[in-house]
């Protein structure tokens, strides 16, 4: 029964310095009793941890494509106590990636690059949609089959980065055209 109490205290133990990464508080050591141990740091005495080390994704994906342009989508979440800006990414797929967004152009919805890159706000969220922001992917060297898998790298403000795989899925939804000088319609926006 000791080795028993032994294991789920170090187990717990574990937990407790994992959550509270960064806290000045002291974590329990394998002999204090379990009871006695906080159940997480509070987050004003926590340090923020490295932004790669906080922020995740969620639902990962990118439009299928034969070629060209497509574009990768997800919700961008921050666990962290503090703003994190992504400014650029990378991606095997493509020499060239750029943070996008869609805007009202003289009552047309026109893409863009994103002036400032993605804020994700301190505990918050930021969507990444067609027709909204995302990451466009320009001359994919590839393409973009059903279930593949794009690695990409986002580089933040303060030159921490975060990885993650996005999968590869068919979307015809709100007339994603992704060609350079096209509004949301398909149609050029210089004529």
């Amino acid at each position: 029964m000791s080795s028993r109490f032994t294991l789920s205290a170090l187990a717990l133990a574990t937990v407790v310095v994992v959550a509270s990464c960064g806290s000045t508080e002291e974590t329990p050591t394998a002999a204090a009793p379990a009871t006695t141990a906080p159940a997480a740091a509070p987050a004003t005495s926590a340090a923020p941890a490295p932004a790669g080390a906080t922020l995740s994704i969620t639902d990962p994906w990118v439009k299928t494509a034969k070629e060209g342009m497509t574009a990768a989508f997800g919700t961008l979440v921050n666990n962290s106590a503090a703003d994190i800006t992504v400014v650029s990414g990378t991606s095997p797929l493509s020499p060239m990636i750029e943070l996008h967004e869609v805007v009202d152009q003289d009552g047309k919805m026109v893409m863009q690059p994103k002036q400032g890159g993605f804020v994700i706000p301190a505990g918050g969220s930021h969507e990444l949609k067609p027709g909204g922001d995302h990451i466009m992917i320009m001359d994919a060297k590839e393409p973009v089959d059903p279930g593949a898998e794009v690695p990409f790298t986002l580089t933040f403000a303060d030159g921490g980065t975060f990885e993650f795989t996005a999968i590869g899925k068919d979307f015809a939804g709100a007339k994603e055209d992704y060609q350079p000088g096209m509004d949301m319609g398909g149609e050029s926006d210089n004529g």
